[in-house]
């Protein structure tokens, strides 16, 4: 004859089972979904079409182009202080940097130049500093979205409309090379 389970025992490994379960979930996601760090101060965004839109650096463009840009570029949330690129990590900070909303404060020769999104300074490329020391800091809140010069070249060969950021951004760090005593400061 069988015996006749203890409907308690079961109860509890049941009980006991769940709970172990439960705590191999909790600390799985726990892996997974960390919080950021407290000195992290860069952290992935997502880029909105319609903000993009508005964006001055991409105003000229159609949407079609703006989802282009969207699939072949990278958008990151920066906090006030954040260094988003230096010539110290430069395999990090390679390509295209732009200012999609807030400011930018470029560190170099001992000097500083704030820029705004509607600035000329708006974009930043580290090879048009000549391997200089250098650090592009978040003076404010900020939005900025890389992009590996491979794609920016695709973008400027099929025909996106950025000649004339482009343009005022070159002459831009043209002066600030040529002369970092003189070099244009936006408010």
């Amino acid at each position: 004859m069988r015996p006749i389970p203890n409907i308690a025992n079961r109860t509890a490994r049941r009980a006991a089972l769940a709970s172990l379960i439960t705590g191999a979930i909790v600390a799985a996601a726990a892996c997974v979904f960390r919080q950021p760090q407290e000195n992290q101060t860069m952290t992935p965004s997502i880029t909105y079409l319609h903000l993009l839109r508005h964006t001055p650096f991409f105003t000229a463009l159609d949407t079609d182009q703006l989802r282009w840009v969207i699939a072949h570029s990278r958008e990151w949330e920066v906090r006030t202080g954040g260094t988003i690129a230096t010539s110290e990590r430069l395999n990090d900070s390679a390509g295209y940097w732009v200012l999609l909303d807030g400011g930018w404060t470029l560190r170099i020769d001992g000097k500083t130049f704030a820029s705004g999104h509607a600035d000329a300074g708006k974009w930043f490329d580290q090879d048009l500093l000549a391997a200089r020391p250098f650090e592009l800091v978040a003076n404010e809140h900020s939005y900025v979205m890389q992009i590996a010069r491979r794609d920016m070249d695709d973008m400027l060969a099929r025909g996106f409309r950025f000649d004339r950021h482009l343009y005022a951004g070159q002459s831009f760090y043209r002066d600030l090379m040529a002369n970092p005593l003189s070099a244009p400061v936006a408010p």
